[in-house]
């Protein structure tokens, strides 16, 4: 009697052990889950940070003659479009 009293005691132990050790896989899953996609998920316009920038800013100051001219004939094409 006391053979059986034992095993049924153990198996309870056993199977409260496993479904708390399933409890607390389902709840660190969840977590992971819920971290990586708030890792990965897409940046809103404005919220990320550029890294780096231009080696010399003061060279886009002023245009030059090259940059004028590839803009006049960019604004060319386009009123003939809209004509």
């Amino acid at each position: 009697m006391a053979e059986d009293t034992t095993k049924t005691v153990t198996t309870i132990i056993l199977i409260l052990a496993f479904l708390g050790m399933m409890i607390f896989v389902a709840m660190r899953a969840r977590k992971n889950r819920e971290d990586m996609l708030q890792k990965h998920q897409p940046k809103v316009a404005g919220d990320d940070e550029l890294e780096g920038g231009a080696r010399h800013p003061q060279r886009f100051d002023e245009p030059d003659e090259e940059a004028l001219e590839e803009m006049a004939k960019l604004l060319e094409e386009e009123s003939d479009e809209e004509a």
